[in-house]
């Protein structure tokens, strides 16, 4: 059984003025009329003319969310059709506040269902709120522009160098997730505009107001939208990816820096290595305005090698941050995925299957490569070992607990006690190194990272030493001056100030 059609038509941006004479014939024709909400100026004359609706504004007290009200909506309306089907020439007629096509998610859906539905479905234009708004707010859209949802609007799709226009701000609820947002791309000082009933002869009003003041304006509804001029404001622009992306670009090319243009892979390889350095020192001083600086430092080694490569034709950094979107999307299917993680152990193993699949895809043949492929050559000794140890554990080689692995860092302390009595120092050398691989693997059974653990140790000694250089300096004295015992005296007393600031900070 064939449905009745649904005829969706605009209600144009609220002048009643501005309604064309074609969507006037078919209001005044329905048979059927549905208003998505009677909040709108055009009612007015519905009412003035004793044309007969029903609305939904109901469906939205009965929902906690705008998904479900708009979902509702569809399903009553399509319901509806198809209840209407027998009842001759009875066609529904669907009116939306502005034009149909902008803005409006419930015709959206029923676009989505009219084929499975079987329901003709037609869409007649009516003037849009953008109409009103290219001319109140004064600004030619082939600039540039962008028409955001209040709804759900992130920070990354504001775009400072396009005129913003924001719609569906229906409350100041609604203002303030739009200040939020705003808030991470402009200073809070920045001046936007509030617009509402924009074209609608005498209710149409407009503010501006700091950013900061947005959600502590009235008379938030149906018809207001909030407006953010474009800028070429270089503080604004270099807060955006993009920028950075054309500084570095800038710095590559001829008209740039003759530096940058020198640099190859192998000549700042060494820089990517003192950045990334500087920026875990940041992190272990608990630094944030030091990890801000370094963090930056790390993503230029980041763009400037991608850069190199986009001049070749081989990769952007765009192909750099869309391969480890989709890796992460990958390797976390429970979070994108249907499977599930309880707890930390879960997601790693999940985390673990996916890259042996992600092998599988490349055609890398799990059985011909060895369990300890994937470690970098470069990376320090310490945490290598660490690597090295954790791969081959997987696999069952390691030890049942910690008392034969502390019973193996006492052999190999003997053991290099002996070389060091015989006096052969490849000998020496090769037994301090085992030493410290059986001091790693005990680091692994107690939950230790050793190059945290070492790190740690590192900054102690530096603290203390210090401590010594600064006793020595009230005492007017050098090194040449001291002896070991009182600086040995000295470091006992670092060691008991760092316990007392330790007990004085704990809570």
């Amino acid at each position: 059984m064939a449905a009745s059609p649904i005829i969706i038509v605009g209600l144009g941006s609220g002048d009643p003025d501005q309604l064309s004479l074609g969507i006037w014939r078919r209001l005044q024709g329905a048979k059927r009329l549905y208003l998505r909400t009677e909040n709108h100026p055009v009612v007015s004359l519905l009412k003035e003319n004793g044309i007969a609706y029903e609305t939904f504004d109901h469906v939205y007290e009965q929902h906690d969310s705008f998904p479900d009200v708009y979902e509702a909506i569809a399903e009553a309306l399509i319901q509806s059709a198809v209840e209407s089907a027998d009842e001759e020439a009875c066609s529904i007629v669907y009116a939306v506040p502005g034009h149909p096509m902008v803005a409006e998610r419930t015709v959206a859906l029923l676009r989505e269902r009219s084929e499975t539905e079987s329901i003709p479905i037609q869409v007649l234009g009516g003037e849009s709120f953008l109409d009103q708004a290219f001319v109140s707010l004064g600004f030619d859209p082939i600039e540039g522009f962008a028409l955001l949802d209040a709804a759900d609007l992130e920070p990354g799709r504001i775009q400072p160098q396009l005129h913003n226009v924001i719609g569906q701000v229906y409350d100041a609820y609604t203002a303030s997730d739009v200040k939020l947002a705003l808030m991470e791309r402009y200073p809070d000082d920045y001046e936007v505009v509030i617009g509402h009933a924009l074209g609608v002869e005498g209710e149409e009003r407009m503010l501006r107001v700091p950013l900061y003041e947005l959600d502590r304006q009235s008379g938030y509804g149906n018809l207001s939208l909030i407006y953010v001029p474009r800028s070429d404001n270089p503080m604004l622009l270099n807060r955006t990816f993009e920028r950075l992306h054309e500084i570095v670009s800038i710095l590559r090319s001829p008209e740039g820096c003759p530096w940058d243009r020198e640099q190859t892979h192998a000549s700042i390889r060494k820089n990517f290595i003192e950045e990334l350095y500087e920026a875990l020192e940041a992190i272990d001083n608990d630094d944030p305005e030091g990890m801000q600086e370094e963090f930056g430092d790390v993503i230029l080694q980041v763009m400037l090698h991608s850069q190199m490569e986009e001049e070749l034709g081989s990769f952007s950094v765009y192909d750099v941050i869309q391969s480890l979107n989709e890796k992460l999307i990958f390797r976390h299917p429970h979070v994108f995925g249907d499977n599930s993680a309880q707890d930390a152990q879960e997601a790693l193993s999940n985390w673990e299957q996916m890259k042996a699949e992600e092998k599988r895809k490349k055609g890398i043949d799990e059985g011909t490569s060895s369990k300890l492929d994937g470690i970098p050559p470069d990376l320090p000794a310490l945490m290598k070992a660490y690597k090295l140890q954790k791969k081959a554990a997987k696999v069952g080689f390691d030890w049942d607990d910690i008392n034969p692995v502390l019973s193996k860092v006492e052999e190999e302390l003997q053991e290099l006690r002996e070389a060091i009595a015989s006096g052969d120092q490849e000998a020496q050398s090769n037994e301090l190194g085992d030493l410290l691989f059986a001091v790693v693997n005990a680091s692994r059974f107690i939950g230790a990272d050793p190059e945290e653990a070492l790190s740690s140790t590192n900054r102690k000694f530096k603290r203390r030493f210090q401590y010594i250089e600064e006793q020595l300096r009230i005492n007017g004295k050098s090194f040449d001056q001291t002896d070991l015992l009182e600086m040995d005296r000295w470091w006992e007393e670092a060691k008991k100030h760092a316990s007392s600031d330790f007990r004085h900070n704990s809570p």
